[in-house]
């Protein structure tokens, strides 16, 4: 087996976790599990292998919501908590960092990227949290 976020194999059969990226086994939708080849996105089938890659035995929907995350990044996207919320810590304490260091000055600028990012995740342009898991519509 390999890893879907990406295409190390595991270690051993009963690995849960990918050594090399750190990933969830079965999280992801980058490689194929069975041969480790890429995926391009939307994938129904790897065209290496021919293994259903986006079966519901391989595809992980997560527990956090397109809509929360697009709603926090409009209304207070200045302070990145839509980041957090969807695991990019970095990026949330770069937002963050941006509005409080410079004393509220540059805070436009995190404000529109969090505007956005939010667009970006209502419309789908933005499908997944950190882990690679979709969000819920």
């Amino acid at each position: 087996m390999f890893c879907k976020n990406c295409g190390q194999q595991y270690v051993a059969d009963e690995a849960v976790m990918c050594v090399k990226c750190g990933t969830q086994r079965g999280v992801g939708a980058n490689y194929c599990p069975n041969c480790g080849q890429p995926t391009p996105m939307g994938t129904q089938v790897c065209m290496n292998c021919g293994v259903a890659v986006n079966s519901p035995a391989y595809c992980v929907k997560g527990d956090k919501s397109k809509l929360v995350a697009g709603l926090l990044g409009i209304f207070v996207g200045a302070i990145g908590i839509h980041n957090f919320y969807l695991g990019y810590t970095g990026k949330g304490v770069a937002q963050v960092l941006i509005t409080v260091l410079s004393c509220g000055i540059l805070s436009p600028v995190s404000a529109i990227w969090g505007l956005v990012e939010g667009i970006m995740l209502l419309t789908g342009s933005i499908d997944r949290d950190a882990a690679g898991n979709f969000l819920k519509d």
